[in-house]
């Protein structure tokens, strides 16, 4: 078969853009995969950066980007398949079968009920984005998790640390994070907040530095290295995304680092909100925080043992790229046959 992908933040290199990516690198062993992209450097950039085998994946041009409609739609009848990621739009293809895949919850999806028409599956990444996006397309989707590569984190020797990962936003509430640290009674922690780091948010990281106390560290554009060494040593995991926030939009769909830190055997703390609640299983797996106070409770309280390690690394074997595969491989069997 002939397999499209179109993603309009390819080069973003974000939970989206390994969804997808991981996706085409799989079909691509027994299809055709064409990534509609304008720049060819996608796949050498994409491969390094997300740890992806890409070398069976062609670069094409981005259709999607031509203005002639009529033009559009010709040049998309020779596939089989087109997988889209969704910005809140809904593409117009011939393909013969389509697949939208929707990453955030929006609200509205314009022109979307004679649009569907064309799409032979919806897939959300969490059950979360199902339930609070344009009731026309969630009533129709599927859910099937972001994968998670569960072998690259392994449990080393804990340290009295925290982590934090996740992209310097005003969105991902690391400020709140570092207020809650600082009101901690239990002062042997460390806390390291690790992430990407984009021109745009700098003036949020300069203020992030200047809150910053003793025993707190930031970690900008973090090699995949050296976070998978603090994933191993640290004892617990923290996520604020969501916090004060209503728009279903501003919160975390899924929490791929989440699962990343839970197999690598690290206790999560996380906001209950967007997704999270999906993964955590109150004090089996995790644990859920609704206030800073909460948090900073709950994490005092914990007492790791080798039962909550395996407990917590076990769920994070639901979200491993092998059931993401599985997954989607059924999905393609039910369209093709």
């Amino acid at each position: 078969m002939i397999i499209g992908f179109y993603n309009p933040y390819f080069d973003g290199f974000g939970g989206g853009e390994r969804y997808t990516l991981t996706l085409a690198s799989h079909w691509s062993k027994l299809h055709e995969v064409h990534l509609f992209w304008d720049d060819e450097n996608i796949i050498s950039e994409s491969s390094q950066s997300l740890n992806l085998d890409l070398s069976r994946v062609k670069v094409v041009r981005n259709i999607f980007r031509e203005q002639n409609l009529f033009k559009k739609l010709f040049l998309t009848q020779k596939y089989d398949v087109i997988f889209f990621l969704t910005d809140g739009s809904i593409p117009t293809s011939l393909a013969r079968h389509n697949i939208l895949h929707v990453q955030i919850p929006f609200p509205i999806f314009l022109h979307a009920s004679w649009k569907l028409s064309r799409y032979s599956a919806i897939v959300a990444n969490s059950n979360f984005t199902k339930y609070r996006m344009d009731p026309r397309v969630g009533k129709r989707a599927q859910v099937i998790y972001p994968p998670v590569s569960i072998k690259n984190f392994v449990p080393a020797k804990k340290e009295k640390l925290i982590i934090s990962v996740g992209r310097f936003n005003p969105l991902k509430k690391q400020d709140v994070l570092i207020e809650a640290f600082k009101k901690m009674h239990e002062r042997d922690f460390r806390l390291v907040l690790a992430g990407g780091l984009l021109p745009a948010d700098r003036d949020y990281f300069s203020s992030l530095k200047n809150k910053a106390a003793k025993g707190v560290e930031l970690v900008p554009n973090i090699p995949f290295k050296e976070l998978q060494s603090l994933y191993g040593k640290a004892m617990v995991y923290w996520h604020a995304a969501g916090f004060g926030e209503s728009d279903p939009t501003h919160m975390e769909h899924f929490g791929i680092t989440t699962v990343e830190a839970m197999a690598a055997g690290c206790i999560p703390v996380v906001f209950n909100g967007g997704g999270q609640s999906e993964i955590i299983e109150e004090e089996k797996s995790g644990f859920l925080w609704n206030t800073p106070d909460e948090l900073i409770k709950k994490t005092e309280n914990i007492r790791v043992t080798n039962n909550i390690v395996s407990a917590v690394r076990e769920k994070a074997r639901a979200f491993d790229t092998d059931v993401f595969k599985k997954k989607f491989d059924q999905l393609l069997m039910r369209l093709v046959q």
